[in-house]
């Protein structure tokens, strides 16, 4: 095999719509009613066509980056948000002014239901350490929703028996074009002679010889420590230390030996097959983002969950499951530090949020995992646990990525490339850096 092809890269597309479950204490319906419909579906202020129509007008401003940057041109012309607001980008200003003061004050203005509000904001934080009413959280979103699967725009979905799927796939591919792959390897530093990189080292003392080097990991690695700080540009130096890569989540695995039953809609059904988010208000978002501000991971966590063996019944034996638990907010940087009594804590903390909207999930958990962000660390490689490579903010973005004159994939060091998701677009399963830097090597050399 040369080229990957459908066979080694099977994605299984989530359900379209996230399923925002919400216990009784929560329900604007009264003490023992829910809301009416199966998905947690708009419900906008204004209503100028069909509820679904002005839903999707909302996204409109957000479907490209294209959007957004036509939108700080015409801010740029202007000079006035108001007078952007004026004129017949008015469908553009809309990305500016949630960018101003982040998602949690664009949508108000919007939408009503507070459920449909948070839900739809927690794609402006994952992964960040942000809240939704801070500014900036508007990118992270349009982020989240760039590309497609397959021609499905703004999908999401997972490799067929797993994300390493997608990594030995492409192994594959490498070694059928003559690529020897080395793993439990680790590479202490790179060497440089000249200004130039002529190799790699590595921590048993063996030495590689090479014409270019290539690193895959975030900026604080790939610069502070693969490389002397003498061989670099002090200015540079200092953009990468102030390089922001706060580690602000952790995840839970559990095994399964039954599906969850939610309260609020019971059984199985479509809205266990895509995201599930516990994300019930803006209050229960912000109260989370407050606990981590303080050096605590959250008590009542946000969570962006999917039930995989539902999808890929492969991923379980028969009729158990897996469950996979994105979760915020964990900070790296804890009080008094990461310990295994905490890390079973902040696991406990997951479950009895998770108990309170399907209150089966303790009966039916067979083991699980729980990795904080200093286990993401060590495990992954994966500084301070940050999983897009740096935080997502927009003076780190674009030409600033990782920092300015260097977001084209080079580095200071001559035959030195960066490739990793600390450079531009950014993090994600989406293999845009690595595409670009192979095309910039290629145009070198």
């Amino acid at each position: 095999m040369s080229e990957l092809t459908k066979e080694e890269i099977e994605i299984l597309i989530y359900d379209k719509y996230p399923f925002g479950p919400i216990s009784v204490y929560e329900s604007p319906f009264g003490e023992e009613e829910y809301p009416p419909t199966k998905y947690i579906v708009p419900k906008p202020k204004y209503d100028p066509g069909t509820r679904h129509e002005y839903y999707y007008e909302y996204y409109r401003p957000f479907v490209s980056v294209f959007f957004m940057m036509k939108a700080i041109k015409t801010l740029e012309a202007t000079g006035s948000l108001d007078e952007m607001k004026d004129r017949k980008y008015n469908k553009y200003y809309l990305s500016i002014e949630a960018e101003k003061e982040g998602l949690g004050g664009a949508y108000d203005e919007w939408f009503e239901y507070e459920p449909l509000k948070a839900t739809m904001s927690a794609s402006g934080i994952i992964g960040t350490f942000m809240g939704p009413r801070s500014p900036g959280s508007a990118y992270v979103m349009l982020h989240h929703y760039m590309g497609d699967i397959d021609g499905a725009f703004r999908a999401w979905g997972f490799q067929r028996g797993g994300t390493g799927g997608v990594s030995m796939a492409i192994a594959r591919s490498a070694e059928h074009f003559g690529v020897e792959i080395m793993t439990e390897s680790s590479v202490q530093h790179v060497i440089v002679k000249n200004g130039r990189a002529t190799g790699v080292a590595l921590d048993n003392g063996d030495e590689y010889n090479s014409n270019i080097v290539i690193s895959g990991l975030d900026p604080k690695l790939t610069f502070l420590k693969m490389i002397d700080k003498s061989d670099l540009p002090s200015d540079f130096v200092s953009a990468i230390k102030n390089f922001r890569i706060r580690g602000s989540s952790g995840k839970v695995n559990l095994a399964l030996d039954a599906l969850p039953n939610f309260t609020c809609l019971p059984g199985d059904g479509h809205h266990l097959r895509g995201a599930i988010s516990i994300s019930p208000s803006y209050d229960h978002l912000e109260k989370a983002f407050d606990d981590a501000k303080y050096g605590n991971f959250s008590e009542a966590p946000f969570m962006d969950i999917i039930l995989p063996s539902v999808l890929d019944p492969d991923m379980a034996p028969p009729g158990k499951h897996v469950m996979s638990c994105f979760v915020q907010y964990a900070p790296y940087d804890l009080n008094e530090g990461w310990n295994d009594h905490k890390r079973d804590s902040f696991g406990d903390a997951v479950i009895n949020t998770i108990s309170r909207y399907a209150p089966n999930i303790k009966e039916i958990i067979l083991h699980r995992q729980v990795l904080t962000p200093a286990d993401l660390e060590s495990t992954f490689g994966l500084t301070e646990g940050n999983i897009f490579h740096g935080e997502l903010t927009l003076q780190q973005l674009f030409s600033l990525r990782p920092a300015v004159k260097w977001a084209d994939y080079t580095t200071p060091i001559k035959n030195y490339f960066q490739c990793g998701s600390g450079t531009h677009p950014g993090g994600g399963i989406t293999g845009s850096p690595g595409e670009m830097a192979a095309k910039k090597i290629l145009g070198i050399w």
